[in-house]
């Protein structure tokens, strides 16, 4: 589903808190729950943060949970229904106290959740609100990062490294632990490392890395030949300033990305070289490029503009030679070259993106069916598959078969043809 904006206003407090300094430990929370209601959990923390001791209660508008989270704003059955999951969800702690003394609690994530009114109520228990508070304990995850996420055990594993970054290591994890943190702890088919490996940890490193404002490494401990335990080492992100382009309050209310705009510079384009070279250094180009008269290709130009310095160039051509026709010639090339280059990759860009947003909506959908219309689908897909390698490959990943993408989108299409309305909006996958 299309990324709403967030407005700043209704969650500054929490969104501009800075990182914890040190974690000496981490609540453990069930994996077992989808991309989108590990988000509401989220928000739901962020949202009760600075009352979350002192208030019996909390409350939020739940057309402005729904939204924020991802959600269809008129979606109430598919809230009501997350809200459900994070109320069955464990979340256990095992630690040292401040004497030294070893804790062992658990404690549903929600203790009670509500719709009543257009607004939702809801609550922690008080000996888990008093642990989500302790920042020594436990990070809040900044929800603009998470929006990057397209699967749940990426994010998964993003909150249970977050909240390490400070000390750099996550520490040692069984792998039983591993698997009960991604939530696939009841699976046969990850009791192999092979299978854990490559299709768990793999992809979900990968997606922490490309996705958010940390990067981890994991490492292997091994008894004999087998991997026992598994620990991730993190490090901050050094391209974070990256993953704040898509906040809607920050980079898109540049007055030059406005013009950017007008000029033919895509949407994404725009908010990567304001990120990378600063607004004022993108305006300057700009200005450049237009007093350059009839260009025929301004986002080439100012491509090569912002490269090679152009502006900086002008003002030293008093000591410089003046460009020869041939030289001039090849700048324009080079800049119309620029543009198909980025046009192409705006192009698979924007196809990836709406890939990743219609598999992550078959997921939600086949993960709000009961377990005997799950069973079902899968069967009656599986049937119209005449090809036995795609038969194989959907039999092994199931809704998330790369091979299988089209005959998936227009199976679910077909059941739930309002679901796909805004993301089909942009055009065919």
């Amino acid at each position: 589903m299309a990324k709403q904006p967030l407005d700043p206003q209704q969650l500054s407090g929490a969104l501009r808190r800075e990182t914890v300094r040190k974690n000496v430990a981490a609540i453990h929370i069930s994996g077992k729950l989808s991309l989108l209601q590990r988000k509401l959990s989220n928000v739901l923390l962020l949202n009760a943060y600075d009352t979350l001791t002192t208030a019996p209660s909390h409350t939020i508008d739940a057309r402005t949970l729904a939204m924020m989270v991802g959600y269809n704003s008129n979606d109430m059955d598919t809230l009501r229904a997350s809200l459900r999951a994070l109320a069955e969800t464990v979340a256990e702690w095992d630690m040292l106290d401040e004497e030294g003394r070893q804790e062992w609690g658990v404690s549903s994530l929600l203790s009670f959740a509500r719709l009543k009114g257009g607004v939702c109520e809801y609550s922690y228990s008080s000996a888990l609100a008093e642990k989500l508070h302790d920042p020594k304990i436990y990070a809040l995850i900044n929800v603009n990062i998470q929006r990057n996420f397209s699967s749940g055990h990426g994010l998964a594993l993003y909150e249970n490294c977050y909240r390490f970054v400070r000390t750099g290591s996550t520490g040692w994890w069984t792998l039983d632990v591993f698997r009960k943190l991604m939530g696939i702890d009841d699976s046969a088919y990850y009791q192999s490392f092979k299978h854990l490996n490559a299709k768990i940890i793999k992809p979900a490193v990968k997606e922490v890395n490309n996705s958010s404002d940390i990067v981890i490494e994991p490492e292997f401990r091994k008894k004999g030949r087998a991997v026992t335990d598994i620990r991730f080492l993190i490090r901050e992100n050094p391209q974070l300033a990256m993953f704040d382009i898509d906040d809607g309050d920050g980079l898109r209310k540049e007055p030059v990305y406005q013009e950017l705009l007008k000029q033919g510079v895509s949407d994404r384009l725009s908010r990567q070289w304001i990120a990378e070279h600063g607004a004022d250094y993108v305006g300057k180009k700009l200005e450049y490029v237009k007093g350059q008269g009839d260009v025929k290709s301004v986002p080439g130009y100012l491509s090569a503009a912002l490269r090679d310095d152009y502006v900086q160039a002008e003002v030293r051509k008093e000591q410089a030679p003046a460009a020869s026709p041939e030289a001039i010639e090849k700048a324009a090339l080079r800049a119309e070259a620029e543009r198909l280059k980025t046009r192409e990759e705006d192009a698979r860009y924007a196809q990836s993106q709406k890939r990743k947003a219609l598999f992550a909506l078959v997921s939600e959908l086949a993960a709000a069916r009961t377990p005997t219309q799950r069973d079902a689908d899968k069967r009656l897909f599986l049937n119209g598959l005449k090809d036995p390698m795609d038969r194989r490959e959907f039999e092994r990943l199931g809704w998330v078969s790369a091979l299988n993408a089209s005959a998936i989108f227009d199976f679910w299409r077909e059941l739930a043809p309002d679901a796909f309305a805004e993301i089909e909006g942009s055009g065919s996958v």
